[in-house]
């Protein structure tokens, strides 16, 4: 997949079969979309192409009005996003800032200067709920009515439904807020994960546990920190997690995270008070020894949610914590043979 930031390069096909959405989580609703999108690109002899933008508007609208909180917690990193993009067949994704200049563009203009001029759009295909330009006035019959004068086609797509449950981003967060890592599944087509490059910490997991039994190197993690300009990133779920691990070897590892801000740990740490991924793996494999996972990309699914994040008061007390926490994810592992 070709990924282009902005509309001024190159490489940006002359024409396509487009659809336009932040795609956040790329659920099972969106794979229903893109794979519609592939058909019709295919039938036209054009390129897919997907319009994401980044930051996501709300982000936009919340700095400027000042309050964060109005900032949607995110179910997937911008590389998880573009992964799940390329894995779904789309061929070129534009990447648009959200910015004040777009905010304001004038739902004509967005048609005109940049599906038409800047794209060169064969087919457009949105949401039912899909709204766009400034305000929000444009829809789709506005869109309908410009690619009648304009000449591109616009199809709607309706909602799409599992088990009568309406497949959308809001769903997804919800599930993933409340815990219940199934439900997210259901609604993902896949196991909710994240992935990235393992960084180094403080090396406290070493530390910890010593004398624990069967823990005797410590409670080592893989850490996975989002990127200094994602400070504010607030990822959709948060808290202990049994998890599986790939990338580390042939077969998935099973392990423990925890997804958060370490509220037990001084918050001037390394990490900086930002949201940090940590797993410990179950099973260390032997021939990584200790350092040959940094600098590896690894995606670590979330299958259960074993309890929100704590504040523990000792270091004595967290690696009890942590402990239970192990001993919890290979109860529930055991009690599913064949999950992993």
């Amino acid at each position: 997949m070709k990924i282009f930031r902005g509309l001024r390069h190159p490489g940006i096909a002359p024409g396509c079969a487009l659809t336009i959405g932040n795609f956040d989580g790329v659920h099972r609703g969106h794979q229903a979309m893109l794979a519609l999108l592939r058909s019709e690109a295919a039938h036209r002899g054009v390129p897919s192409c997907v319009m994401t933008f980044e930051p996501h508007p709300r982000d936009h609208f919340a700095a400027a009005l000042g309050k964060p909180d109005l900032a949607p917690a995110r179910i997937a990193t911008f590389r998880d996003k573009l992964a799940e993009l390329a894995r779904c067949g789309v061929q070129q994704t534009i990447v648009l800032p959200f910015n004040a200049r777009l905010a304001s563009q004038p739902a004509e203009a967005f048609i005109e200067e940049t599906l038409v001029r800047g794209l060169g759009v064969r087919y457009v295909l949105v949401g039912d709920d899909f709204r766009f330009g400034a305000r929000r006035a444009g829809d789709y019959a506005m869109l309908d009515a410009a690619g009648q004068r304009l000449g591109f086609d616009v199809a709607r797509m309706q909602a799409y439904e599992v088990h009568g449950l309406r497949v959308s981003s809001s769903a997804v967060r919800e599930a993933l807020a409340a815990g219940r890592m199934d439900e997210a599944a259901a609604l993902l087509g896949r196991p909710y994960a994240i992935s990235g490059h393992v960084v180094h910490g403080r090396k406290l997991g070493r530390a910890l546990a010593e004398t624990a039994p069967g823990a005797a190197d410590g409670f080592r993690t893989l850490n996975l920190r989002f990127s200094r300009r994602a400070h504010a990133w607030k990822p959709a779920a948060s808290g202990i997690f049994v998890v599986q691990v790939h990338g580390l070897a042939p077969e998935p590892l099973p392990g423990v995270a925890n997804l958060g801000v370490r509220p037990s740990l001084d918050p001037h740490d390394v990490n900086g008070g930002r949201v940090l991924l940590e797993t410990h793996v179950l099973n260390w494999p032997a021939h990584l020894g200790a350092e040959g996972a940094y600098g590896k990309i690894v995606r670590v699914d979330l299958l259960h949610k074993l309890h929100d994040e704590l504040r523990y008061h000792s270091l004595a007390a967290l690696t009890e914590g942590i402990a239970r926490d192990c001993a919890d994810a290979r109860a529930w592992l055991a009690a599913r043979p064949g999950r992993i």
